[in-house]
This record gives C-alpha cells, structure tokens and sequence, in this order.
C-alpha cells in the first residue's frame, strides 16, 4: 500500500483501473449466471452482448446513439458559450459579481429534470427541448465554476501588469484568461460529464430518438439485456470523450500537470 497522496506509475494505473472492471464483470455474472439473481430484473453479461449486438445490426441503434452524441454536444456547446464569457466577468469585476451570483447560485441548484414539462410546452418535444435540458443543466455549473477560478487569481499577476502599464481590458485578455484557461478547460471537462446526465432526462419524455428512448422501450419489454447495454454505451462514449477532452487540454497547456 502507497503512502497517502503518493502517485502510481502510469502503468500500475491501467492495471488497477482494468482490475476493478475485471472484477465488476465477475461478480455480475457470478450473481445472474449462478441464478442468484433472477434474469427477468438483470440480464447477464452474455445476454447483454447478444442484445446489444441486435440492437447494432438490426435496430438502427448506432443512428439513436449519434442522435444523443449530438443533442449532448450541442447543448454543451451553447452553454460554454453563454457561460465561459459570464464566468470571467463575474471573476474579473466584483460589481458584475455581486449583480449576478445571488441569481447563477440559486439557479444552480434546481434540477434541469424540473424544468422538462415547461420545455416541452415552450419548445415541443423537438431537438431544441432537448439541448435547453442540457444549456439549462450545464450553463450555470460553468459561470459559477468559471467566475470561482478566474475570481483567485494570482494578484501579484495582476500587480505585475498594471505595473508594466496594462489597462484593465488588457489585464483581463493577457493576464486573468491565460492564467486561468488550463482551469476553464479542465472545467468544462468536467461539467461535459454532467451533461450526459442530463440528456438522458430529456430523452426520456417525448422523444422518438436517442439512447434513453430505447432505454424506455427496452422497460416496457422488460428488456434487462437491452436497457444494461444502453447504459454502458453511455458510460463508454463519456469515457472516450474524457479522455479526448484531457489529451486535447494537455496539448493545448503542456505547462500544466495533468
């Protein structure tokens, strides 16, 4: 056992990282295959496989699964958008601050799953409701987590740069958003997580497409096989764009230890 706060080599990490999933899977099939648990509330892992693959070749799942990859990523998209460029306002200007955070804390808070029935009576049940689930969702995540990193900047950063005749538009582009874009990136990283939570909720009411709505009519079937496997497609697609996001962030600021 490693002192605490100790690193491990990369190597160990994948090792241990792949065991825990090893022994996931085991204990999965120990309890379905060894009839423990009954099969009618959760399919094993091979019925699982076999599911998934009818669900690829012959049910047009890989067009439900690009449907919800594109409601996530537009509904993100839109909320970095809005949100990046109000998070480092409030940061940077404490009256911006003091108007808007009362609001984007107590907006925070409420669940986007809330705001469904409404969506759908503003919006429809078309594609926009979706991405307004996850904009709704992620936006004000990102302004409070945003204004949060930019607002503890270093301030002999900032000393520095009024010192060498910087203004303050000038101290926000080359001081307060350099310093600060390793953070906003891992930032977002992290609430693109998020947004996967979110996307399944809007696909669950009034949807004809996408990953949660086969998940729905995998239930009424009591389809176990189908709805595990829809639910896994959706925590690899998200460990994938983990991964891309850190590399993409590593590239971007080498400086920074990932």
């Amino acid at each position: 056992m490693n002192r605490p706060l100790e690193p491990v080599s990369q190597s160990a990490r994948i090792v241990l990282g792949i065991s825990f999933f090893v022994l996931f899977v085991a204990a999965w099939a120990f309890a379905t295959l060894g009839g423990y648990v009954s099969r009618t509330f959760l399919a094993d892992p091979i019925t699982m496989v076999q599911d998934g693959w009818l669900l690829l070749t012959k049910f047009g799942f890989l067009t439900d699964i690009g449907v919800t990859v594109w409601r996530v990523l537009g509904g993100f998209v839109l909320a970095a958008i809005v949100a990046v460029p109000l998070g480092i306002l409030m940061g940077a200007y404490k009256p911006f601050e003091a108007f808007l955070e009362p609001f984007v804390s107590f907006a925070r808070y409420l669940p986007a799953s809330a705001f469904v029935p409404l969506l759908i009576l503003w919006a429809g049940i078309g594609e926009m409701q979706k991405l307004l689930v996850i904009f709704i969702g992620s936006v004000f995540q990102i302004i409070l987590m945003v204004a949060v990193a930019v607002g503890n900047t270093r301030r002999d950063l900032v000393e520095a740069a009024y010192t060498l005749g910087s203004k303050d538009r000038g101290v926000v582009r080359r001081v307060l958003i350099p310093a600060n874009a390793p953070e906003i990136a891992e930032i977002l990283r992290l609430v693109l997580g998020w947004a996967w939570t979110y996307v399944i909720v809007a696909e669950l009411i009034g949807s004809s497409s996408g990953i949660g709505h086969m998940i729905i009519d995998s239930q009424a079937l009591l389809a176990t096989g189908q709805m595990i496997f829809g639910i896994i497609v959706i925590g690899i697609i998200g460990l994938i764009s983990d991964f891309m996001f850190k590399a993409l962030n590593r590239s971007l600021f080498p400086w920074r230890l990932a």
